[in-house]
C-alpha cells in the first residue's frame, strides 16, 4: 500500500478510479467547505473515512503539507509500451512525452500536470535514473499524476525504437538542436523526449531521436528548468493538434423593405 496526501491529489485518486483506495483519513482540527466535499466524494464512491489527529496525520505522510488529507491506496500499476502505443479509438494521431533521466520529484510532478493539461496520451519513464511516481510527485502535479498514462520501461532506447516501428517520430529537445520547436510539425505521431537536469539528453538516446528541437534563448543563460522548457513545447504541440472551431453558424438575413417600397 502507498499513501497520498494533499486534497488534489486524493480527491483525483478517487475521481480516476485507477486504484483501489483502503480509505482516507481526515485531521480532526480541519473543517471547511473543501474538506466537507472531499468527505462527500468519499461517500459517494464508498470510500471509509476515518477521523485521525494532524499529528498522526504529518507521521504517516512523512510531512507536514498533507493538508489535513491522507489516503492508503493500493501501489499504482504502470504500463507497458505496447499499451501506449495501441491506435486511437477515434483515429486521432498521437503525442507521447519521455523523460530520460528527470531525477527530481518536483520536476516529475510538474511534467505530468502538464502532460496531462495539454492532452498526451502517454508518458514514458525509464526503470533507472528517474524519479518514482510519489505522494511528492502526485501533490506537485495538484493530482494529474493519477490521470496521466505512464509507461514504466527497463530500456528507454529499445522503447524509443519500438515507437519508431509503429511510426512515431522521436522528437528531442536540445539547445544545440535545430530547427526551433515552433518550425516543427507536431501534427503526426510523434514523442517528445526530454533529458537530465542540467546535463540533458544522453549520448545514445540523443542519437535515436529523428529531430533535435531547440528552445530559442534572447537572454544569457543557456536553457531552461526542464519542467518549464517541457511545458513550452507540450502546449506548442496541442495548439498545432487543435482541430480549428468551426465557424459559427449563420443566421438567415430576413429581407428588408426600404422606405420607397
Amino acid at each position: 500500500m502507498e499513501v497520498l496526501y494533499g486534497l488534489h491529489p486524493v480527491e483525483e485518486a478517487i475521481r480516476a478510479g485507477g486504484r483501489q483506495l483502503d480509505h482516507v483519513s481526515v485531521a480532526r482540527e480541519r473543517r471547511d467547505e473543501r474538506l466537507e466535499r472531499l468527505i462527500e466524494l468519499c461517500g459517494t464512491a464508498g470510500v471509509r473515512v476515518s477521523l485521525e489527529s494532524r499529528d498522526q496525520l504529518t507521521r504517516l505522510a512523512r510531512t507536514d503539507a498533507h493538508q489535513g488529507v491522507l489516503a492508503v491506496v493500493r501501489e499504482r500499476k504502470f504500463l507497458g509500451i505496447e499499451d501506449l502505443l495501441a491506435p486511437k479509438a477515434d483515429g486521432q494521431h498521437r503525442f507521447f512525452l519521455a523523460l530520460d533521466g528527470v531525477e527530481d520529484p518536483h520536476n516529475l510532478g510538474a511534467l505530468l500536470r502538464t502532460a496531462d493539461g495539454a492532452g498526451v496520451d502517454g508518458v514514458i519513464l525509464p526503470e533507472r535514473r528517474s524519479a518514482p511516481v510519489t505522494a511528492t510527485v502526485a501533490k506537485t502535479s495538484a493530482g494529474a499524476s493519477e490521470h496521466v498514462r505512464i509507461a514504466r520501461v527497463t530500456n528507454l532506447v529499445r522503447a524509443l525504437e519500438q515507437m519508431k516501428q509503429k511510426h512515431v517520430w522521436v522528437l528531442g529537445l536540445d539547445e544545440r538542436g535545430t530547427p526551433d520547436y515552433t518550425e516543427y510539425d507536431f501534427k503526426g505521431d510523434c514523442v517528445l523526449v526530454l533529458g537530465r537536469e542540467g546535463a540533458g539528453l544522453h549520448d545514445l538516446v540523443k542519437k535515436t531521436c529523428d529531430h533535435l528541437l531547440r528552445i530559442p534563448m534572447a537572454g544569457q543563460v543557456s536553457s531552461l528548468n526542464v519542467s518549464v522548457a517541457g511545458a513550452i513545447v507540450m502546449y506548442e504541440a496541442m495548439r498545432q493538434r487543435r482541430r480549428p472551431a468551426a465557424p459559427p453558424a449563420r443566421k438567415p438575413v430576413k429581407e428588408r423593405k426600404g422606405l420607397g417600397s
